[in-house]
């Protein structure tokens, strides 16, 4: 539990939620199911979390996701809405019902709230609570679980509405951040970082691919746990944070690198989120201030979850 929850100078945490994120059903043994939404409440619900300032995710305007998805793709996806029942979007994996589009619209909005709140100085950091993930999601295709790419919309928010010229995206999901690096693959602007497993889902993520130089993927092997974690980051991802020097810091904060995770093959514990996470924080702090938003992505087994986030957020309210 954190020791210092009013954060860095007294500047508190922000977590943004939303009790509709338990809405979006999927198909039975679907694991992306809305038990993960009510596990981390359950884990954020906590007393050492008391001080956590909570705002309820705003619901997202619909041309704020053309900031990195075509109009093509929005209007198609927009059309697709069903009236009952499930629409597959890819394969079996990525499903809409008729909640889906409120929820993944305030996991948009949820976003970009987080982002201008950091942004305003109100907070000094946030942790979006959403479901679905979105990093897989790409500009103009829904796959991996992921219809809208949060983060990618988040980074963009940044650039558009505050102006700034260095964002940063940190990506440790067990699966590579796919819609995310195709986003930003020639956007000098925007570095993206990723620790994965691989070979893995999607594919993607190899060290040979580095965009305009802005591009710092770092596979990892099945069976890897937290030294590997921890030398990818020394050796390769806060180096290259350093070098980039960034005006806001955006985290894609999955947890399915847990050990017991059923979608992935690495040994990661709590504490090696914590551990990421206040390495990461120290990062914010030397180039901008603190200013950090973490967004929900994938984290598949409950306990794990519970306990992932439960160590993430504590770091971030120390501060």
């Amino acid at each position: 539990m954190p020791t210092n929850p009013t954060g860095v100078l007294g500047v508190p945490t922000l977590l943004v939620h939303h009790d509709a994120f338990a809405n979006h059903q999927t198909s039975a043994g679907h694991p992306e199911r809305p038990d993960r939404y009510r596990a981390v409440q359950s884990a954020l619900g906590q007393s050492g979390f008391d001080d956590l300032v909570r705002e309820e995710a705003q619901l997202g305007a619909l041309d704020t996701t053309r900031y990195v998805h075509t109009d093509a793709y929005v209007d198609a996806l927009e059309g697709a809405r069903p009236a009952d029942g499930f629409v597959y979007l890819d394969g079996g994996d990525t499903m809409m019902e008729p909640s889906t589009w409120e929820v993944v619209l305030r996991g948009v909005g949820g976003t970009i709230q987080a982002v201008d709140q950091v942004m305003s100085g109100g907070v000094q950091n946030a942790f979006v609570a959403c479901r679905p993930p979105g990093h897989h999601a790409e500009t103009d295709r829904a796959m991996g679980f992921c219809l809208f790419n949060n983060i990618g919309i988040g980074a963009r928010h940044a650039q558009l509405k505050h102006g700034l010229t260095r964002v940063a995206i940190v990506d440790f999901d067990v699966h590579h951040g796919n819609g995310t690096q195709e986003i930003f693959y020639s956007d000098p602007d925007v570095l993206y970082a990723s620790t994965h497993q691989m070979p893995w889902f999607p594919g993607t993520g190899e060290v040979r691919e580095t965009g305009v130089g802005n591009v710092f993927n770092t596979p990892l092997a099945a069976g890897d746990g937290g030294a590997e974690l921890r030398a990818a980051f020394t050796d390769r991802i806060l180096p290259a944070l350093d070098a980039f020097s960034p005006e806001l810091l955006i985290v894609s904060a999955g947890f399915d690198a847990h050990e017991r995770d059923p979608l992935g093959s690495l040994c990661m514990t709590a504490d090696d989120f914590a551990w990421v996470t206040r390495e990461l924080m120290v990062a914010a702090e030397r180039h901008c201030d603190g200013r950090l938003v973490s967004v929900l992505e994938g984290g598949y087994d409950l306990q794990g979850l519970r306990e992932s986030v439960g160590a993430h957020v504590a770091e971030l309210m120390r501060g």
